[in-house]
């Protein structure tokens, strides 16, 4: 039973990281981020920042996460980045999910 569903985590992760790989909206994700309020000044002052439209997020004690995303200077791409996370611990199941990081100065940004 515990393989079987090991089995399962396994293909929603890769299944969730496949759908990240296909869409590839950017534009999209930074526009909802752009009409929270409380990211105004995140937008307004940082020197850049990296876009992941989807992030795929799964585990069964064992769990990692792996999104692809670009990164943005003065409103225009300067670069391709991913993101890959692997926990151990008490852990069930699977989620995606959208992220910005925002770069506070030039040598955070680089």
């Amino acid at each position: 039973m515990k393989k079987i569903l090991g089995l399962l985590i396994v293909a929603l992760f890769f299944g969730i990281s496949s759908a990240a790989a296909e869409i590839k909206d950017y534009s999209s994700t930074i526009n909802v981020f752009r009409d929270s309020p409380a990211l105004t000044k995140f937008f307004n002052n940082s020197y850049g920042y990296a876009v992941f439209p989807i992030i795929g997020k799964a585990g069964y004690v064992i769990g990692g996460s792996y999104g692809e995303g670009q990164v943005y200077r003065g409103g225009k791409v300067t670069g391709k980045t991913t993101v890959i996370e692997g926990s151990i611990g008490l852990q069930l199941g699977g989620k995606a999910f959208s992220e910005m990081i925002f770069f506070q100065d030039k040598r955070a940004y680089d």
